[in-house]
């Protein structure tokens, strides 16, 4: 039996959030498609809130798709930089109004230049 889809949309979101919470308060809704073996199962994912639901995101401003089995193993245990990685590579596709997707590449990009750049250092 296959893991719960809107649990691990949950857990990916939350984890994403965690690691650049500059996106936490961010009001958007996401359409989710996960490919799998002859099927497509589509999910409404809601920010801030993260609510998920079963079924099309007809009110969506991005829409998010990739193949079930991968978005398993990220949701799992994907960090930013790998999310990162699935997008630029195109296991993941993101689309939508190219000044939301701006806004999260560069909320995304300015959070990992802060983990980045060493701390200064005081010294007494």
């Amino acid at each position: 039996m296959s893991e719960d889809a809107k649990a691990l949309i949950e857990l990916a979101t939350r984890r994403f959030i965690s690691e650049v919470p500059a996106l936490e308060p961010v009001k958007l809704v996401i359409g989710v498609e996960l490919r799998g073996r002859g099927d497509v199962q589509q999910f409404r994912l809601e920010m801030p809130d993260v609510k998920v639901t079963k079924g099309p995101a007809a009110d969506a401003r991005l829409h998010v798709e990739m193949r079930r089995e991968f978005f398993n193993v990220m949701a799992r245990e994907g960090k930013v930089a790998d999310w990162i990685e699935a997008f630029t590579y195109g296991q993941a596709k993101a689309t939508g109004p190219e000044q939301f997707l701006r806004l999260i590449i560069n909320v995304v990009e300015k959070q990992q230049e802060r983990e980045r750049t060493p701390k200064a250092r005081h010294h007494p």
